[in-house]
């Protein structure tokens, strides 16, 4: 199955108000809002256990909503940077705007949305991670990672259970740190030439995209994936070339 198929399934998954019941809390809601402008195409009764690929993406669609509304602004850019993070088939995309306007209508405050997505998935941190991942690429669409933005993201971080250096981590990934690229790896620059090739072999193995695929994520998850990627071993690279590692 390819990736569009996979997104076009997940945006048809969000049909119904079935779905939100069966989710239930603020992203339940969002869901049963939009019920009607998403074609239902599950097999089976619509109130099942909702899918996590659905879950995932509702999250990070409400999420990057209430972040575009933290700075009162939104930008091309940054409409664009959605628009690369979470991918929609075209029949698809009237859905997803009022999805994504309903986000940031509500009363609900972003840390219900984050917590509800903590809660669903805290046996998988690694989906937590791809959120944040998708939040910063959104808003570091301009260059710049603004005051209000970083806020915004440290708090979602904090309530998903990411320490500090966790989130500077996750972080350098996307705008330039002072320890970079030795804080995209989360090494300290006085790690030895052997704990820098065994942390990103370990960094590939753990966040390779075939990894998303593997777990029937959504395209939008395999995407943040495959950039991820890209930033640690761009970031091996810089440190392979400084130190002459082969």
């Amino acid at each position: 199955m390819s990736q569009a198929t996979k997104s076009q399934g997940v945006w048809g998954k969000l049909g119904g108000a079935g779905f939100g019941l069966a989710l239930g809390g603020p992203l339940g809601a969002l869901i049963g809002g939009v019920a009607g402008h998403f074609l239902l195409d599950r097999v089976g009764a619509p109130f099942g256990r909702t899918p996590r690929d659905v879950v995932f993406t509702t999250g990070l669609v409400a999420l990057a909503a209430k972040m575009a509304k933290s700075d009162g602004v939104v930008l091309p850019s940054e409409v664009e940077a959605f628009g690369r993070v979470v991918q929609v088939e075209p029949s698809a995309r009237a859905g997803v705007e009022r999805l994504f306007d309903l986000a940031k209508k509500t009363t609900s405050g972003f840390e219900a949305y984050a917590q509800q997505l903590a809660t669903t998935f805290g046996d998988e941190p690694a989906l937590l991670e791809d959120v944040l991942d998708g939040l910063f690429q959104i808003a570091g669409a301009d260059g710049a990672l603004h005051e209000a933005e970083e806020r915004y993201l440290r708090a979602v971080s904090a309530i998903f259970g990411f320490d500090e250096a966790a989130f500077r981590r996750i972080a350098a990934r996307h705008v330039r740190l002072p320890d970079d690229p030795y804080g995209v790896l989360g090494l300290d620059r006085g790690a030895d030439d052997a704990a820098v090739k065994a942390r990103h072999r370990a960094l590939v193995a753990e966040h390779h995209p075939d990894r998303a695929l593997a777990r029937g994520l959504p395209t939008e998850a395999v995407a943040i994936a495959t950039r991820r990627l890209a930033a640690i071993n761009a970031a091996y690279d810089r440190i392979a070339q400084e130190r002459g590692l082969r």
